[in-house]
């Protein structure tokens, strides 16, 4: 049986690659389903049972991510981006832009906004990792001294149900006072079991670094600080917003068997936009911190 769905898994994977490095060729449904080596007849239904999203809206997707990227990282023109992306005129490709970014190519091209595009092209960080089956190692974890960080804090208190309505307000907040995920990395710090007996016992925060005075005028934020000193690191591959398999690892493995000792202030993540020079690419960096003594 494992053996079994690691090969499915493994012919799922091909497909994704294919995909991402054939943007410019045809992608039809025959095509990627004969690189599976699957029916296309029922490839369809199996691509979007696995991944949440069908094969044309993962290749919309990812067509319009390369597309975010060449504006943002290059000279070429709009048209000819807009080519690449399989539009037939500029316009239609600024109006479908416009709809998943908020932003017009010319707009993203000098002044990218960071949080849009996170969240538009989440659905393709989130197919990979359906096909991830991550196993860390003690090498995986790095002991770092952190200075302490002053954020920007916007508390949630309550069933993890109402965190996209704190998610926005955050969002919100940090788009009016200009600080970009590219340069104000984002923080989540964990004050209860990610999925409590009592869901209304729920408490986590979310942060931005930032040294700039918080004031009244700033609510519902609040001036903080994530204490600095020792901390085991461990890097999460991919984008994810479920870090309960790193933070497992690290209290039940890899805490009782380093000797070490944990401070009086909760685990945390990190999550910041890195640019990939060599790709011209953005990537999403995510680690989680367990304070120690």
């Amino acid at each position: 049986m494992q053996a079994a769905l690691q090969n499915y898994h493994a012919r799922m994977r091909r497909v994704l690659d294919y995909i991402d490095r054939h943007l410019d060729g045809d992608l039809d449904l025959e095509t990627v389903s004969r690189i599976a080596a699957f029916s296309k007849f029922h490839f369809h239904r199996q691509f979007t049972a696995t991944f949440e999203l069908s094969v044309h809206r993962y290749v919309q997707l990812a067509r319009m991510k390369r597309a975010s990227h060449r504006l943002a990282m290059n000279s070429q023109s709009v048209t000819d981006i807009a080519m690449d992306a399989g539009y037939d005129a500029p316009d239609a490709f600024a109006r479908a832009f416009r709809r998943r970014l908020g932003q017009s190519p010319s707009s993203f091209r000098k002044s990218p906004d960071w949080d849009p595009w996170l969240a538009a092209f989440g659905p393709l960080d989130h197919a990979r990792s359906k096909l991830m089956q991550i196993i860390f190692t003690p090498d995986d974890v790095e002991i770092r001294d952190v200075p302490p960080t002053p954020v920007a804090v916007l508390e949630h208190r309550g069933d993890r149900a109402g965190l996209g309505e704190t998610r926005e307000r955050f969002i919100t907040w940090r788009k009016a006072a200009g600080l970009s995920p590219e340069t104000n990395p984002t923080f989540m710090i964990f004050r209860s079991e990610r999925l409590p007996a009592n869901p209304a016992d729920y408490s986590m925060d979310l942060c931005a670094g930032t040294d700039r005075p918080i004031g009244a005028e700033d609510q519902p934020m609040k001036p903080g600080v994530i204490p600095g000193g020792r901390c085991a690191v461990l890097r999460y591959p991919g984008n994810t917003n479920n870090l309960e398999p790193a933070a497992l690892y690290l209290y039940r493995d890899w805490l009782p068997a380093s000797g070490e000792d944990v401070r009086d202030f909760p685990v945390y993540s990190q999550r910041r936009l890195a640019l990939i020079p060599e790709a011209s690419a953005h990537e999403v960096v995510v680690e989680l911190f367990l304070p120690l003594k």
